[in-house]
């Protein structure tokens, strides 16, 4: 059974990836699962300074799921690249360097560090919830993601800045993800990647203070997994470039889902926290499916839908 896909000029021998903030850089999972098994990792968002995150507390469950509002601390771009990265390529499968920037001009500064570095694709992170700076300049929107012309400068600056592939993570706090999917792809992104964590809050009714201490936070988790599949479907119908899908993939079933919707790769999660062998045994699970279902090819259940 052929479980390859292509995003981008990224050949993956599997769709399945780990999600960007959710699998640490690797080391932290090595005596779990063996992870040279999976497509790609996604990084933690890198900007280029280093970010202490938003206050604690910054994370709680939710019913099926999670809040977060970490902030995209990170240890900057410098030490990513000494620090983190040559770990990251001692595994052998493909780093998608996930980055975000608060202007354009640290932006394109990030974008050469990284056409120097050995990362294979970047993930261009314009919907981040818990970032109060990375804000449209042209409409007032509270996220790039939000705002399409916003979101096609954004992406056409990179395009312009680098020869590699680019993926655009787009936000769900949208009224129409296939209008700011097709911006991006018309911008220049390889690929778009969807959905990142809906904005959601929760309250301590003891206290009758939010449970955050950033107020709202990122929702993820199977509440959110029917929003993110409807979405990655509605894309599908109007753009090109491959999909990425993720939002609350705990199993083989729900990954499947994402497939027949348009995906042409996942990303997993939340599921990491719960199941650190979430991704490799959903891999082992779509052998199993295809082979059941006497489909060759990965690349012929994408976009199945039988409506």
């Amino acid at each position: 059974m052929k479980l390859s896909v292509n995003i981008g000029k990224l050949k993956l021998k599997n769709p399945v990836m780990v999600a960007s903030g959710t699998f640490g850089y690797a080391g932290e999972f090595a005596g779990f699962i063996d992870i040279n098994k999976l497509g790609a990792i996604v990084t933690k968002t890198i900007t280029l300074k280093p970010r202490p995150g938003n206050p604690a507390p910054r994370t709680c469950e939710t019913p099926a799921g999670m809040l977060n509002a970490i902030g995209l601390e990170n240890p900057g771009a410098d030490a990513f690249l000494k620090e983190k990265l040559p770990a990251l390529n001692k595994i052998g499968i493909p780093v998608i360097a996930s980055i975000a920037a608060e202007t354009p001009g640290e932006l394109k500064e990030i974008i050469n560090l990284l056409n120097d570095a050995q990362v294979n694709a970047i993930e261009l992170n314009l919907s981040c919830p818990n970032v109060k700076s990375l804000q449209s300049t042209i409409s007032g929107s509270p996220l790039i993601a939000q705002d399409a012309q916003a979101t096609h400068n954004w992406v056409r600056a990179v395009r312009k800045a680098t020869r590699k592939t680019i993926i655009a993570k787009l936000s769900p706090n949208v009224a129409d993800i296939a209008e700011i999917a097709l911006a991006a792809q018309r911008a220049g992104a390889d690929a778009v990647s969807l959905i990142n964590t809906i904005t959601a809050m929760s309250i301590d009714t003891k206290t009758r203070r939010p449970v955050l201490a950033n107020i709202t936070g990122g929702l993820s988790g199977p509440a959110v997994r029917p929003v993110a599949v409807r979405m990655v479907w509605e894309a599908y119908q109007k753009i090109k470039v491959p999909i990425i899908g993720m939002g609350g993939i705990m199993d083989v079933q729900s990954a499947l889902e994402f497939f027949i919707a348009g995906a042409s790769a996942i990303n997993i999660g939340t599921a990491n926290f719960i199941n650190p062998r979430a991704s490799i045994e959903i891999i082992s699970g779509l052998k199993q499916y295809l082979k059941e279902n006497k489909i060759k090819d990965i690349n012929n259940l994408i976009g199945s839908l039988r409506t």
